[in-house]
């Protein structure tokens, strides 16, 4: 399976196609539907979620609720369109003073500098529409129809917040993913230790006030999953190494672990690799689980478990100095409207594009 996606964050929609979905698939859009109404909540979202109630429609691909092997498009309908329909519009606007609008003063932590440079723009809007996060909302989408196709062959997915400005919920998974996504969805920061989402949502609320942002990190977790999905013969079929891609291919994340991780540099080897089981029941299994599910860049049947590090917002209502590409004047930063964290959301997008990647990783 392979997608593209397009649209922009003020646009009239956001499109994915997606490619190589066998036939036959059972899609239901309800189920679709509340994936994006998952990832527009969590505590520490800004207005927009007020304004969107994102739900998708399916162009192609799929008929009478099965997919028919054909390429599946999907839209997600941006409904604030309509108060931007001047400023995205596709024509050559009317205003004559429409440069005036332009947006020449980029912001510390986006693509606007970067990507006005390699595609010479001198309007960053051009670059902070498409770069902008709401791009996740299809992706979400595209993940929603992947873990429906999982399903089939008994994988489920499920993700949770471990931490969030510093403060950390170090409790162990549940007995089964079903009793993870009970606690969690019941959590407004997706944690499953109450004392700890009492005090995120107190040190959330702190930098709302002080016009600051927080990041965090989310573990996404992988059940039912085979022996031998990636491979060790070639490096971009490595399965461990395409979901790390994917994870650090979301807005705001800059790092990436498996199992234990970073931690594997502190312990020697006799505590870092899983000792391997056999019995008649089971066959092959593992002691421990420090690898997160992966040996050689392949499943090795145990959970996958990969945890994704996202920095702070990078959108201030404090906004940090920035220079005018035009006069070259120093200025603060342009506010755009933006949450001053969005973690809980992001553990939402990650549990979808690992599912992404779990289906396009068969070989």
């Amino acid at each position: 399976m392979r997608f593209l996606t397009a649209g922009e964050s003020h646009g009239p929609q956001l499109t994915a196609i997606i490619e190589g979905l066998p036939s036959q698939v059972p899609i239901d859009m309800g189920q679709i539907n509340q994936e994006l109404k998952r990832r527009q909540g969590g505590y520490g979202r800004g207005r927009r979620m007020k304004i969107e109630t994102d739900q998708v429609k399916i162009l192609s691909g799929v008929r009478h609720g099965k997919t028919t092997g054909a390429p599946v498009t999907l839209v997600v309908e941006n409904r604030d369109w309509k108060n931007w329909q001047d400023i995205m519009s596709a024509e050559v606007p009317d205003d004559p003073d429409h440069i005036k609008k332009q947006v020449t003063k980029p912001r510390p932590g986006h693509a606007d500098l970067n990507g006005g440079i390699k595609y010479n723009h001198r309007d960053m809007r051009n670059v902070l529409e498409r770069s902008s996060a709401r791009e996740t909302a299809i992706r979400v989408a595209i993940g929603a129809v992947a873990k429906q196709f999982l399903t089939a062959f008994g994988i489920d997915i499920a993700g949770r917040v471990t931490e969030i400005g510093g403060i950390q919920d170090n409790s162990p998974l549940p007995a089964s993913l079903a009793e993870l996504k009970d606690v969690t969805e019941a959590s407004p920061v997706r944690c499953l230790d109450e004392a700890a989402a009492e005090k995120m949502m107190a040190k959330i609320d702190e930098a709302k006030q002080n016009g600051d942002s927080l990041g965090g990190i989310v573990e996404v977790v992988v059940s039912g999953v085979p022996v031998g999905l990636g491979s060790h013969v070639h490096y971009d079929r490595k399965l461990d190494g395409r979901i790390a891609g994917a994870v650090l291919s979301i807005n705001a994340f800059k790092g990436v672990e498996f199992g234990i991780g970073f931690e594997a540099a502190h312990r020697p080897g006799s505590e870092v690799h899983d000792e391997i089981l056999w019995s008649e029941e089971d066959g092959y299994t593992r002691r421990t689980n420090r690898l997160g599910g992966f040996e050689g860049g392949m499943t090795n049947g145990m959970p996958i478990i990969v945890r994704g590090v996202m920095k702070p917002i990078p959108t201030l209502y404090k906004p940090l100095r920035s220079v005018d590409i035009n006069t070259k004047e120093t200025y603060t930063a342009s506010i755009e409207r933006s949450d001053n964290c969005a973690v809980p959301a992001a553990s939402v997008v990650c549990e979808h594009v690992v599912a992404g990647k779990n289906r396009e990783c068969g070989g």
